[in-house]
């Protein structure tokens, strides 16, 4: 399988919503970006962790990872490689013995700023999901098939009494997708 590194470059808000962020992660050569939907409270520890704030360095993802990697034999690599129902599916893998761990893509990205481990999206994933990636932009493309359906029946309510019909139109569709797969994963 191909896979290409991922790079953490900052964190964004949804404009409308309290309570999301969005996670924006680059390529390494930072010409692709993809973004990740995350709570307002992860959003907190990544941007304390992208602003280097010295308390940190004593708080419990740094501790339990300081003490891992002076316990226990410390090679992992994280791996998002696809979309389940609008979320990134993200696994942590020893590399010595490629036991799966699954982890929410979010705390993936802290882990892997934390722990220093690298985070990796498989090559086919990266460039359906990823879009062109411009320093200091001020705006994001968040795919449609990443969002919780909660997010995308908001949406799909607000770009109706917008008036947004193309938008209403496209996010209608992808709610029948969702439904569709759902009912065949049913029977």
């Amino acid at each position: 399988m191909q896979k290409e590194r991922l790079i953490f470059k900052g964190v964004s808000e949804i404009v409308g919503t309290e309570d999301l962020g969005l996670l924006i992660l680059t390529d390494e050569a930072k010409e692709r970006q993809i973004t990740i939907v995350c709570d307002k409270t992860m959003a907190v520890q990544l941007e304390l962790r992208f602003k280097k704030i010295p308390i940190t360095k004593i708080m419990l993802p740094e501790v339990l990872c300081r003490l891992l990697k002076e316990n226990v034999c410390f090679d992992f690599e994280l791996l998002i490689d696809n979309i389940i129902d609008g979320q990134y599916r993200t696994i942590l893998y020893n590399k010595e013995s490629m036991s799966p761990i699954l982890i929410r893509a979010s705390d993936a990205v802290l882990l892997s700023i934390v722990a220093d481990i690298p985070l990796f999206i498989e090559s086919g994933l990266m460039k359906r999901q990823s879009v062109l990636y411009k320093e200091n932009s001020r705006g994001v493309s968040l795919p449609v098939n990443t969002i919780s359906d909660e997010m995308l029946q908001s949406a799909l309510d607000k770009a109706i009494a917008d008036e947004n019909y193309e938008l209403a139109s496209h996010l209608r569709d992808e709610k029948k997708r969702r439904n569709k797969k759902s009912e065949k994963t049913d029977n």
